[in-house]
């Protein structure tokens, strides 16, 4: 049975749900706000967890067979549910739909995004990926400085802090550089974002 977290990419692509049994995610990356949790499960597999003798029982807030009953009721939930931050999701969901025209269009925006990023991550001198090839993301680039610039890695924080380029630092186990792409990025940020690395490249040559 395949479980995934999706809270990187989903609603990036079209995803076969039938060949996961559990799909679960935060909300906050490309559906909606922080304090939403989205979780897709197999009904065959609700209550299995019970079955193993060495597992203490599932508290009930956290048996989702608790949330199915109370959704089969179609009266009530079984927890109070943060309202805000449903109701944002269900606009982002309307916007992917009839604005974007769907999870497919959305992912040829994305992907238009990720190419343009990486070609210009692979073609500038200041800068090498940390991930292979075939196994890039297109929600998350990862990048450093090149082999003879690291010393150079503070002098482009600052240049691209300038032009407006803030969050881009790398996670603390990586380093370098780190752009999140996700559904709510236009295609005019990343555009600006080469840009200034072009800029960069030019001034430290």
């Amino acid at each position: 049975m395949l479980v995934a977290d999706m809270s990187s990419d989903i609603m990036s692509r079209p995803v076969d749900v039938k060949k996961y049994g559990l799909i679960y995610g935060g909300a906050q990356k490309n559906v909606g706000p922080a304090g939403v949790t989205f979780y897709i499960v197999r009904k065959d597999i609700l209550g299995k967890i019970t079955d193993r003798q060495y597992m203490n029982p599932l508290p009930t807030m956290v048996d989702f067979r608790t949330h199915a009953a109370e959704e089969a009721k179609n009266i009530s939930m079984f927890n109070t549910p943060p309202v805000s931050a449903i109701f944002v999701m269900h606009e982002t969901l309307k916007w992917v739909k009839n604005t974007i025209g769907g999870v497919k269009e959305m992912e040829k925006i994305n992907l238009k995004k990720s190419k343009m990023l990486y070609e210009e991550i692979d073609r500038n001198s200041m800068f090498r990926g940390t991930a292979e090839k075939e196994d890039r993301s297109i929600m998350n680039h990862c990048w450093v400085m090149a082999e003879g610039r690291e010393n150079l890695q503070d002098a482009f924080m600052a240049f691209a802090k300038e032009r407006g380029m803030v969050g881009i630092k790398g996670h603390r186990s990586v380093g370098g550089f780190r752009a999140s792409l996700y559904n709510a990025c236009p295609v005019e940020a990343v555009e600006a974002l080469v840009q200034c690395m072009q800029d960069f490249e030019k001034a430290n040559k």
